[in-house]
């Protein structure tokens, strides 16, 4: 309860006035303090975040909503707001529009995230039958598929004769990055599919990656991956850096459930929970990096 007291008192009242002290002695706002000593990363962005967030300007808090294609004036409204003088600090522009581009970015990746998870999979769609069909070719490609309703759905982690059902809480969302992530790290799908498919350590790989899926969309959702892209993308975050995060997750996950060596699929959410753990506490680290780094990427 004191904490929820303490920061109220300080970011509606003892921030402001601290802010000004250190303007005055300096002779630069907090934005340009943020943007010449941090360098270009999380902490940097993250800073730029709060202070525009907490500003009692409203054109600092309104940069936070804007469009990609208006940063560029929204740039030159908060230089001018500040009184920021160019020829004293010729980097603090492009510094700043670099952390908006990062900021923006991350809400609208989150809305393409969540247009694609809304898309419910039809079988009346031919793209997604195709996808869903490259899937079993990528996994499975000396193997082929009877029919289109079939057992062998099983092989690759399905639960039923036809895999749509399985699609409905992550929608296409959950197709494409299983896709995603077979198409662009083969090998290791494929070896994470072996391991699945282990006699006493396997699991349902299908299943496994869409739980997966729902636990990269709920970090985004929370803001626990903003540290991450901040790192990772110097310009704006899109759905291809989403999937790729995915795959991460799916590799990272197969390799701390084969060295945990649960007695058996009943103790998944057990360490689905303490993987999960993990992962948000690599997030808290200022330069983490979530990345897959495998020489058979292309």
């Amino acid at each position: 309860m004191l904490g929820y007291i303490w920061q109220y008192v300080y970011s509606s009242f003892l921030r402001y006035w601290l802010k000004w002290v250190v303007r005055q002695v300096s002779g630069k706002c907090e934005l340009q303090r943020i943007c010449a000593g941090f360098q270009p990363g999380a902490t940097r962005t993250s800073k730029t975040e709060y202070s525009l967030q907490f500003s009692k300007n409203k054109v600092l808090r309104g940069s936070l909503q804007t469009s990609r294609d208006s940063l560029e004036q929204c740039v030159d409204h908060i230089v001018q707001a500040k009184n920021v003088k160019p020829q004293k600090d010729p980097l603090f522009r492009k510094s700043l529009h670099t952390c908006l581009l990062q900021i923006t970015g991350y809400a609208g990746l989150y809305t393409c995230v969540e247009d694609l998870r809304k898309e419910t999979f039809s079988s009346d769609n031919m793209e997604h039958e195709d996808m869903l069909l490259k899937l079993w070719k990528l996994l499975m490609p000396t193997v082929k598929l009877e029919s289109r309703v079939t057992k062998q759905w099983g092989d690759i982690g399905f639960q039923g004769d036809d895999p749509k059902t399985d699609f409905r809480g992550m929608g296409m969302l959950g197709l494409t990055n299983l896709v995603f992530f077979s198409e662009h790290y083969t090998e290791e799908a494929r070896q994470v599919l072996s391991h699945a498919n282990h006699p006493q350590l396997g699991y349902s790989y299908a299943i496994v990656g869409i739980n997966l899926t729902e636990m990269a969309y709920s970090l985004l959702k929370s803001g626990d991956l903003k540290p991450h892209f901040y790192n990772t993308v110097t310009g704006n975050p899109e759905l291809l850096h989403f999937h790729h995060l995915y795959c991460y997750l799916a590799y990272e996950f197969d390799k701390f459930w084969v060295a945990s060596k649960p007695q058996s699929i009943m103790e998944f959410n057990h360490y689905r929970e303490k993987f999960h753990s993990q992962v948000k506490t690599s997030l808290q680290e200022p330069g983490v990096a979530l990345t897959l780094t495998v020489s058979s990427e292309h």
